[in-house]
């Protein structure tokens, strides 16, 4: 599974987000392109309050609080 991980710098639920989508990639086949919402001026509008988001093709898979199981059930889904 191909995602997009937008985070930002200092933002500690998307240190931890990016701790769990580690955590399942060691046990699944899982990869990420993590983009910093302070580079775009357009991103950063759009997921400045949603942070950490999980997307996939366009579509918001998850954001906020996202933890191991809610990783877990993207893939599996």
């Amino acid at each position: 599974m191909q995602i997009q991980f937008y985070t930002r710098p200092g933002c500690e639920l998307c240190d931890e987000a990016e701790r769990m989508l580690r955590l399942v990639a060691e046990d699944y086949p899982l990869e990420w392109q993590t983009i910093n919402i302070e580079e775009d001026d357009e991103i950063h509008e759009k997921y400045m309050l949603m942070i950490p988001v999980i997307e996939q093709d366009g579509q918001v898979l998850a954001y906020g609080n996202i933890g191991y199981i809610d990783i877990l059930e993207l893939i599996e889904h």
